[in-house]
């Protein structure tokens, strides 16, 4: 190692080296192509800063008067490549470097000019690099070394035509080292077409994922899910924590959330300018914000140093995903938590990720108002202000000469519980995420009620019109069966007497659809069934079913006879060709399909516009034809 790269280390406290950085920096490996899988967190950055150091340094500990670039590192979002940046910056300030940086939303003409000022070290995002490249604004013919960091995710992004078009201009003898979470099929691909003779590399933390981490599936109601987010940061009191959000509108939501119950809160989305994330990522630094509110594109590459919790509010879509939403905590030796929020209908989903990501997680409920109350007790007990002697007793001597120790007491309990947000109560959730079987419904007494499908009658609409007239509830109902002329509804044996009662003499409901008590169940398999579309059946149809029905007796939905007679009696419209031979009428000439006549050597009509002056002509020689219309008078003089 130069020993230049050993003073920065010292100065940044590096005692040892991380498993991925001792194995990038074996000397046995230098000069050839890695491709190496690590978990966020375990110090990539400076993993393949040191790598790649003897590669663009040389035999000298000090870099040369910037000209061409010597290496490019690619990172998928502006946040990361930022990041590394800063992290290169100190690694290789003893010696000289210098660094630009070639991210999206920055200003491009800054970056030219700094470019053509010289750098060693160029850190970009894939787009905004290829930009560069189409414009001639940067000079790849120098490059050594490049770097691809969280590889995979750049092809999640879909980066990969920008990746294959840097890669491809770059000069062939160049290393290139890839550095991912995971080694998909489309990395695997990218590096047998990009790299010569790569050695694999998987360090021994790849086996246990996160082991710095603690993973906790909290089962909340459906409605208490926000509810849920604010117990937890209120029971952890992190001095940084992160709510990932699937969507740009769940995050302003939970960050108003946050924010009205006195949060100090911040947003991280791709709404928003660089400036305005950046800015966002400083006040979470200098700890004027505590919460940051995130998309998953947004959150890449954060590294906060006091970041200890992680909050899913919402699952990810992949179990690449989670894990990289909660390497963003556990980093460096530091100890997490990555807190999945799950509602009943996202358990599966849930248990599916943990199993693919090989985590194993904590069941339990989100931590209740009672238990961030006494959370809340213990962190009062164990200030350190309690063992901290006072500079003056003045101040406690007059409280306690005003006031007993209990109302002293009483009043710093409630003055330390107004400096935080109070608790949410939550709900029991149903652990299943299904909802809770029924009980056996008991004794029943069936009725009948007039009008099923054919009148339009509905379970939704029947029920409460039921409950209304019957003086019941849903609970006193069990199975509504809606047939097509009648329903069925099953009532509690115990209350079918009220229920007469309270419809009277007449047995109606609402609409006078009348009720009728069944001495059994209905036979609901054997009913004959309705053929043809509904309301247009004919009288004699109707008294057909009601012959061989062997229901019990209920109001009939037939029409009345006579109208029914009426409009049986009513002589049927006569076909076409009948119609077509009706007096004073020319016969329509037949034809075949796309209209054609149907039989040879006739010439069908042209269908053109109604208006036209052929169809006009054609018309009124039909009519002369078949003396129905005056002869065409000429005008004169023709």
């Amino acid at each position: 190692m130069k020993q230049t790269l050993a003073d920065a280390l010292a100065q940044q406290g590096y005692t040892t080296l991380t498993q991925v950085q001792q194995a990038v920096t074996d000397p046995e490996l230098a000069g050839s192509d890695l491709l190496v899988s690590a978990q966020t967190g375990s110090g990539k950055t400076v993993g393949f800063g040191l790598a790649i150091a003897p590669t663009i340094l040389g035999e000298t500990d000090h870099f040369a008067p910037a000209a061409s670039p010597l290496a490019l590192v690619i990172a998928p979002t502006r946040e990361l490549a930022l990041q590394v940046r800063r992290e290169l910056t100190w690694l290789y300030g003893p010696a000289g470097a210098q660094l630009a940086s070639c991210v999206g939303g920055m200003d491009m003409r800054d970056e030219r000019r700094a470019l053509a000022r010289g750098a060693h070290v160029v850190v970009a995002t894939p787009g905004r690099l290829r930009d560069h490249i189409m414009r001639d604004s940067i000079d790849l013919s120098a490059i050594r070394a490049i770097v691809l960091d969280e590889a995979d995710e750049m092809l999640d992004l879909g980066f990969q035509d920008d990746l294959e078009f840097i890669l491809a201009a770059a000069p062939e003898g160049r290393r290139t080292l890839m550095f991912s979470a995971t080694v998909p099929r489309g990395i695997a691909n990218l590096a047998g077409k990009y790299q010569t003779d790569a050695i694999r590399i998987t360090t021994a933390a790849e086996t246990r994922q996160h082991s710095d981490i603690a993973y906790q599936a909290l089962s909340v109601a459906a409605r208490d899910t926000e509810n849920a987010i604010i117990n937890v940061l209120r029971y952890h009191e992190a001095p940084n924590a992160l709510v990932f959000a699937n969507t740009r509108a769940m995050v302003n939501r939970l960050t108003t959330r946050l924010s009205n119950r006195g949060f100090s809160v911040v947003a991280l989305s791709g709404e928003l300018s660089q400036t305005e994330r950046t800015h966002a990522l400083q006040a979470m630094r200098d700890g004027r914000a505590r919460v940051c509110v995130a998309t998953d594109v947004a959150a890449r590459g954060i590294d906060l140093p006091s970041l200890d919790l992680v909050i899913h509010a919402e699952l990810p879509n992949s179990h690449e995903t989670l894990l990289h939403r909660s390497g963003r905590t556990g980093r460096a030796g530091r100890k997490g938590v990555s807190a999945l929020i799950v509602p009943p209908a996202a358990r599966k989903k849930c248990e599916r990720l943990l199993k693919f990501a090989k985590l194993t997680a904590e069941w339990d409920e989100a931590p209740s108002a009672d238990a961030v109350r006494a959370r809340d007790m213990d962190r009062m007990l164990a200030d350190p202000a309690w063992q901290t002697p006072p500079e003056s007793l003045d101040a406690a001597e007059a409280l306690l000469a005003r006031f007993s120790a209990e109302q002293i007491a009483a009043a710093y309990v409630r003055l330390y519980e107004s400096r935080h947000s109070a608790p949410e109560e939550l709900s029991d959730p149903v652990a299943t995420g299904k909802p809770e079987p029924r009980a056996p419904f008991g004794p029943s007494t069936w009725f009948s009620v007039e009008g099923g499908r054919k009148a339009g009658v509905e379970t939704r609409r029947l029920l409460p019109i039921l409950c209304k007239a019957g003086g019941l509830t849903r609970d006193d109902f069990g199975a509504i069966r809606i047939q097509f002329d009648e329903s069925y509804v099953e009532i509690r044996a115990d209350k079918a007497d009220a229920f007469i009662a309270a419809l009277g003499p007449e047995m109606t409901v609402e609409g006078n659809a009348r009720v009728t008590r069944l001495a059994t169940a209905p036979d609901l398999e054997n009913r004959p069934k309705p053929s043809g579309k509904p309301g247009r059946k004919t009288a004699a149809r109707h008294t057909r079913d009601a012959a061989h029905d062997d229901r019990p007796a209920v109001a009939s939905t037939v029409e009345d006879p006579p109208k029914a007679v009426a409009r049986a009696a009513k002589p049927a419209r006569k076909p076409a060709a009948a119609r077509a031979d009706t007096p004073g009428k020319p016969p329509s000439k037949p034809t075949g399909g796309k209209g054609k006549p149907s039989s040879p050597g006739r010439k069908a009509p042209s269908v053109g516009k109604p208006n036209s002056k052929k169809n006009k002509a054609r018309a009124a020689a039909a009519k002369a034809r078949s003396g129905d219309a005056p002869p065409k008078r000429r005008k004169p003089g023709k």
